[in-house]
């Protein structure tokens, strides 16, 4: 790895391009809202990493101030340019986002397998696949906090249809029961988010891993899997709620939720015993 020049330079904008395949998410959300407005008002203050490459510059670190540059409209941006070969871009790109405060499992789960590419074709001895990683593999290698294990279960989840996987980012389904799911094929994944959305039911890890075990042996269809979801899940029952606010005009005298609660019992008990009197 050689880099060209510790003093930024101003390129156009337009000469920028993302990082071929990059597994980090660059949203429009609250967050970047505020780095636009910090962008327009005093510029991007930390250079992009930028590679040389046929079309221009690809982005090695910086992809979000990137972002908020074109949509703050400036034309130039200023960046740090460093003469790298795309596994080693891969393995930087990789290794600069991994500390970031938040970082969803799916951004986890494309940078480990990114990384893990690269350093194949570099010839890294990592005795290990996409799919499978050997024992011999240190934990360094991949990741600084994940040994080899959670490093595959993380690479794991890059099976999910995006569905599935949209749902273990938004902690719908757990990571762990993602991780069980990923060994369904991807017609019975998407039979799955179906079958999520008409029982309003998320599969327990048992499920998953009943699912994981049945697929494996062959036996899993859409009629078991379908069995399966329609299972009833005690903390899965529906339930009604009201808030605080909403009840309390019906019981002044109620000071908290509690009471609330037991009056309403209390009526619901008189009302019954009414219908008793009246047969």
């Amino acid at each position: 790895m050689k880099q060209s020049n510790n003093t930024p330079v101003m390129i156009p904008a337009s000469k920028i391009h993302p990082f071929k395949g990059h597994p980090y998410k660059v949203l429009d959300n609250d967050e970047m809202d505020a780095l636009v407005k910090s962008v327009r008002e005093y510029g991007i203050m930390v250079p992009l990493i930028v590679r040389p490459i046929d079309t221009g510059f690809e982005i090695v670190s910086g992809h979000r101030r990137a972002h908020a540059a074109m949509k703050a409209g400036l034309k130039t941006v200023p960046v740090i340019e460093v003469s790298l070969t795309r596994d080693e871009a891969a393995v930087a790109l990789v290794d600069s986002n991994l500390n970031r405060e938040h970082i969803l499992p799916s951004e986890k789960a494309f940078a480990y397998k990114l990384k893990l590419e690269a350093m194949k074709h570099q010839g890294s001895r990592t005795d290990m696949t996409s799919d499978r990683i050997g024992p011999r593999l240190a934990a360094a290698e991949i990741s600084d906090d994940d040994g080899p294990t959670q490093v595959k279960r993380y690479i794991r989840l890059t099976h999910l249809i995006p569905a599935l996987l949209d749902m273990v980012d938004s902690e719908r389904i757990a990571f762990s029961v993602g991780v069980e799911l990923s060994f369904l094929d991807p017609e019975l994944q998407a039979s799955l988010v179906t079958a999520i959305e008409f029982n309003d039911c998320t599969p327990s890890y048992s499920q998953a891993n009943r699912m994981h075990k049945a697929t494996n042996t062959g036996t899993l269809d859409e009629d078991e899997l379908y069995s399966t979801m329609a299972e009833e899940k005690p903390n899965q029952r529906e339930k009604v709620s009201f808030s605080f606010e909403d009840l309390h005009r019906y019981f002044p005298n109620a000071r908290t939720a509690v009471d609330i609660r037991n009056a309403i019992i209390r009526m619901l008990e008189r009302n019954i015993k009414d219908k008793d009197k009246g047969k």
